[in-house]
């Protein structure tokens, strides 16, 4: 069924509805238990995450291949003036052309309202045209007043490009491909922080995925590490995480997080779970703790690329849920 706006309704949407009616039921005491999160803590005492909206509406202006993925989302009300909402949520389709879009909102949790203006960059780049662009990671860098733009394109070379308002991106640049990191054929699905690691007089981390032609596994995590997000970066060699540590065969998309002194990583496995690994303040350690967060029937079997955010004092997870390549973008607030 081709969706339109006078037919804006297709497989997916009926499964959103699904999903709302689900998330009204477990609220009202109708039962549907399948959406309910459970009760217990995630592991390292981390909050247990409940699906409450797609953040998407079900028709969009932009949309060539009807999945998108790798959701981030900023603050942006703080940074700049003139913002079209409080947050920026960032996303793109996974197959070609892909492009990476811009959703705004005046809360976290949304509704989003499109960018008329969707792709903020397509694949005809600066110093080349490649078969798609996608995974868009942004950070705000204070010294420079700009928000950098990680995404990747081929699957093989992650860029980044500056905005000062966070909508027109210029300056596109490679920074990380397979030949700077051994024994790789993908190097993509990059997030940045700033995460300063002992002796690497750094400011800016970058954990991303590697398809690595040495087992056991294939789809690892690495990472890199920069002196200020756009240039000088440095990439280590071995993983920094492997899927054999969850039973796993392929992990990807991680996300840095804090809590407890330490650092760890939240990452989407090949069975459809998300996982999380402790990594140390130095990226030395790695302490697989099992299942951070699992899909619920709407999510129809996977949930992926984690990005999190607060608003309000209370803790959102934004992820992508669905099959690779039919997935959508949700909303979960933290229980």
């Amino acid at each position: 069924m081709t969706r339109t706006p006078e037919n804006p309704f297709t497989r997916r949407t009926l499964l959103r509805g699904v999903a709302a009616a689900g998330v009204a039921a477990a609220t009202t005491g109708a039962g549907l238990a399948v959406t309910s999160a459970p009760t217990a803590a995630a592991p390292a005492g981390f909050p247990n995450y409940r699906y409450i909206r797609d953040a998407l509406p079900a028709w969009l202006r932009y949309n060539p291949t009807r999945e998108f993925i790798f959701p981030c989302v900023r603050g942006v009300y703080d940074k700049i003036s003139n913002y079209l909402g409080r947050y920026y949520l960032y996303y793109a389709p996974h197959d070609a052309p892909g492009g990476i879009c811009l959703a705004y909102a005046n809360r976290l949790e949304g509704p989003y309202t499109e960018y008329s203006g969707n792709p903020v960059i397509d694949r005809v780049l600066p110093t080349t045209t490649v078969s798609h662009v996608s995974s868009p990671h942004v950070v705000w860098d204070a010294p420079t007043r700009q928000f950098y733009l990680y995404f990747h394109g081929e699957n093989f070379t992650t860029r980044v490009a500056r905005s000062s308002d966070g909508v027109r991106f210029t300056d596109e640049t490679p920074i990380l491909s397979t030949r700077l990191v051994p024994n790789t054929t993908e190097t993509s699905y990059a997030r940045v922080f700033e995460h300063s690691v002992a002796g690497r007089g750094n400011r800016y981390v970058m954990v991303f995925m590697g398809a690595h032609t040495i087992g056991p596994g294939t789809r690892k995590i690495f990472w890199g590490w920069s002196p200020n997000g756009w240039s000088g970066w440095q990439f280590a060699p071995n993983p920094l995480v492997s899927p054999a540590g969850d039973g796993l065969t392929d992990i990807s998309a991680p996300h840095l997080l804090k809590r407890n002194g330490t650092a760890y990583l939240a990452y989407h496995g090949n069975n459809g779970n998300m996982y999380l690994t402790e990594v140390g303040n130095n990226f030395d350690r790695e302490v697989h703790l099992g299942v951070f967060h699992r899909p619920i029937a709407s999510d129809n079997g996977r949930v992926a690329s984690p990005a999190f955010g607060t608003d309000g004092g209370v803790s959102y997870m934004l992820y992508e849920a669905g099959p690779r390549l039919n997935a959508r973008i949700c909303v979960a607030r933290a229980v």
